[in-house]
């Protein structure tokens, strides 16, 4: 093949069908990686079993037991719009919300994360000591619009006063979670969904259950205070863990929430120097602020 012919065979390419096959897929990943964690991806993996046992059964031979799930396409669309119902109204809500595709082109600044999780986990330790219970979740991907609805309209800035004075016994927002959406504290006094799950442990008490049950619906990250031991435990993707201290909060929400990291170029000597990089001037504008503060201070007093 000579250039001449290379030449026309790309002037005669349609690259509209690439620019297809590009937003099909992403497309299809950003509806995996919602439904990831939640109820939705349940139902997928179910589907995805069901299908290889049909699949399985055929190659085995099992004629009874293939016709049999063979029998059940016949009710395939209606199931799967009964099964996806309440998923397919709040994928086509997360669609028309702008908060959704700043988060797809990974528009969250870091640094708003971060000033997120220096008021979480100092707030998180001060209750743990005080045995003051609190339950924060932390928004990801899915927007959390209906648990929202259900408390009182905060649109604050999250700090570690403004947590402590939230669930402080005597503050009428006290009972109940509260929903962080990047470094904003969007709402108080909210009311979560409770865990299903069958088998539950005796200890588990109703606010971690009410943890188990956020992270079983959503992708949310939700950090709890026991108030009879005080305790800090952490519950996504349908799982509680416990025993965290100030440090191994920190470093777990920073794992969790993907804090630092930069898709596509963190494997490479390049991207870890910009990530060191970016770590410092966030580290030192962050000193500037506290030190402003305290001259702030100082002055007032």
């Amino acid at each position: 093949m000579s250039w001449n012919d290379l030449f026309i065979g790309l002037s005669h390419f349609n690259y509209l069908v690439v620019v297809d096959v590009l937003a099909i897929a992403w497309l299809v990943y950003r509806l995996l990686l919602w439904a990831q964690g939640t109820r939705a991806w349940q139902i997928i993996c179910g589907l995805l079993i069901y299908f290889g046992a049909v699949f399985v059964t055929d190659w085995l031979n099992l004629f009874a037991l293939n016709w049999l799930l063979r029998s059940m396409f016949a009710f395939g669309p209606v199931a799967l719009v009964i099964l996806f119902l309440p998923e397919l109204r709040h994928a086509l809500e997360e669609f028309g919300r702008p908060g959704f595709w700043s988060r797809s082109f990974g528009l969250v600044p870091q640094e708003a994360v971060g000033d997120m999780i220096d008021a979480v986990v100092p707030a998180a330790a001060s209750m743990s000591v005080k045995r003051i219970g609190a339950i924060m979740v932390v928004e990801r991907e899915s927007r959390l619009e209906d648990v929202v609805a259900t408390g009182t309209t905060m649109e604050a800035r999250v700090s570690r006063t403004l947590l402590e004075a939230i669930f402080y016994p005597g503050n009428p927002l006290h009972d109940g979670a509260v929903v962080l959406r990047s470094n904003q504290l969007v709402a108080a006094a909210c009311t979560l969904p409770l865990t299903d799950a069958p088998r539950i442990e005796a200890a588990v008490h109703t606010r971690h259950k009410a943890a188990l049950g956020m992270s079983e619906e959503s992708d949310a990250v939700v950090v709890v205070v026991s108030e009879e031991t005080g305790t800090i435990s952490i519950a996504v993707e349908g799982r509680l863990v416990r025993g965290f201290t100030e440090e191994s909060l920190r470093d777990r929400l920073q794992q969790t929430l993907d804090y630092g990291a930069t898709p596509g170029l963190a494997g490479t000597a390049i991207g870890q120097a910009a990530v060191r990089v970016s770590g410092a001037i966030i580290q030192k504008s962050r000193a500037r602020r506290k030190s402003r503060r305290r001259s702030h201070d100082g002055a007032a007093r």
